[in-house]
């Protein structure tokens, strides 16, 4: 008589849902993997990780959490912020660019990263913070955010500079990638029609 023997229940996932809840009182989704419900307390600006690595090096602390997910960045930002993404980058004169920036509002999900201190960052794929959300403090008002005159926080960063830095990043990134192989930068460079970088 042979026995089946279930697999063993990953200790990533063992009550990473339930600490989301409770430490940071997020929607989370067991899984796995397990995932962070967004358009409720926060939405997420997805772009690629070397875009993003930049657009930490110009913004420095002005942004909020951020995670890293294999080779994808989120940036987490105010609820509501994927909507006003397509008017932002109208605005800032990226509307018609294939940029690989996209936002998860309402309905979507993102990987859950593994909290501070626990074990399992190593394992390749594994979404991890780098800047993680600190528990017990109110994250929702340090997200970067539009800010109309006389509103909001003015402790939040501002998200139209957040944006205006993630598509010039996102588009830099595009155009280093569809360099030719063997060609020098300066030759590549020269080819290409000069374009708008929105300042930050």
């Amino acid at each position: 008589m042979a026995f089946t023997v279930p697999l063993p229940r990953s200790p990533l996932d063992d009550g990473l849902a339930r600490w989301y809840e409770r430490a940071l009182g997020w929607a989370a989704v067991d899984g796995p993997p397990v995932q962070l419900v967004t358009g409720l307390r926060f939405d997420v600006l997805e772009l690629p990780a070397a875009a993003g690595r930049a657009v930490l090096r110009r913004r420095g602390a002005a942004t909020g959490p951020v995670a890293l997910m294999g080779r994808r960045m989120g940036l987490l930002v105010a609820a509501g912020s994927a909507e006003e993404l397509p008017g932002l980058l109208d605005w800032l004169e990226w509307g018609g660019i294939s940029l690989d920036l996209a936002a998860l509002g309402a309905g979507g999900r993102m990987t859950a990263p593994i909290p501070p201190g626990r074990s399992g960052s190593g394992t390749p794929g594994t979404a991890v913070w780098l800047r993680a959300p600190e528990p017990g403090r109110d994250v929702e008002s340090s997200l970067p955010a539009l800010r109309a005159a006389g509103r909001g926080d003015a402790g939040a960063p501002c998200l139209v500079r957040l944006v205006a830095a993630a598509a010039a990043e996102c588009h830099r990134v595009r155009l280093l990638s569809a360099r030719p192989c063997g060609r020098p930068h300066g030759a590549v460079s020269q080819q290409l029609t000069p374009q708008r970088f929105a300042s930050s």
